[in-house]
């Protein structure tokens, strides 16, 4: 079905990888539509509750191919056209999201794991704005998320610089959720991945929803939002089952309804 991406669904975990390893995952325009198909039906698929990002071979991803730019490229439709909507798909998505960061994750590939819920980082795993080195700006949802992530100063100090992190300083600037040890890598990723898909889906895609919301809200909106999410979640029969298990003192069985 795929030629540039693997997709792949179990025990309610779905796995996307990026699968260009010779060109360390770098995107092109049929990876984009081919992610943009993934993300539909991760987003339609009831079964599906929680998704994993991560790339084949020894990069995360390392952005745009640039072999196949020149002169006349029109970056700014190329956005508009590949990139901003994926972004968008990802953003909508009400479950959680894990970027899987196993090796270099550059340019528009650190965008896309920017965008994610989680990042999680091998060891081996390096970070890089890498837009700088070539003359242009950060795309993709980049300026949105990274100042939110790790402060105004020091999202332009990495975007400014362009200078390659690891994965131990993107954990201590609160870039990166978790940093694990690479003999450890699948394990450890597929233990995080099965605890989210386990979770009460629906409270996390309403979560999901308000934080994004709180950025553009003053108090009383937000405080509203609550009100009505919190009225959402209570209907769900994963609110039922949290109750019954809290009275009868044994862990939930969350469904996701």
């Amino acid at each position: 079905m795929f030629e540039t991406i693997k997709f792949d669904v179990k025990n309610g975990v779905a796995w996307l990888t990026l699968n260009r390893p010779d060109k360390l995952n770098a995107f092109t325009e049929q990876m984009n539509v081919e992610i943009g198909k993934a993300l539909k039906d991760v987003a339609r698929n009831s079964e599906i509750r929680c998704l994993v990002i991560t790339g084949e071979g020894r990069a995360f991803c390392s952005g745009e191919d640039i072999g196949s730019l020149g002169e006349e490229t029109n970056h700014g439709e190329i956005l508009r056209n590949r990139y901003n909507p994926m972004v968008q798909q990802l953003a909508a998505i009400e479950k959680p999201v894990i970027a899987a960061i196993n090796g270099v994750a550059a340019g528009a590939g650190l965008s896309l794991a920017l965008a994610c819920d989680f990042r999680l980082a091998s060891e081996k795993a390096s970070l890089v704005e890498a837009f700088i080195h070539i003359g242009l700006i950060p795309d993709s949802g980049n300026l949105y998320y990274l100042p939110r992530l790790v402060g105004q100063a020091k999202a332009l100090e990495l975007a400014i610089l362009g200078e390659k992190i690891s994965a131990e300083e993107a954990k201590s600037i609160g870039l990166v959720t978790k940093v694990i040890p690479s003999d450890h890598w699948e394990e450890e990723v597929s233990v995080f991945a099965q605890k989210l898909a386990k979770m009460p889906t629906k409270a996390i895609g309403l979560i999901k929803r308000y934080v994004n919301d709180s950025w553009t809200c003053n108090l009383e909106e937000m405080l509203e939002k609550e009100a009505y999410g919190q009225r959402a979640a209570g209907l769900t029969a994963d609110h039922q089952e949290g109750i019954a298990a809290f009275l009868e003192k044994r862990k939930p069985e969350f469904k996701g309804l």
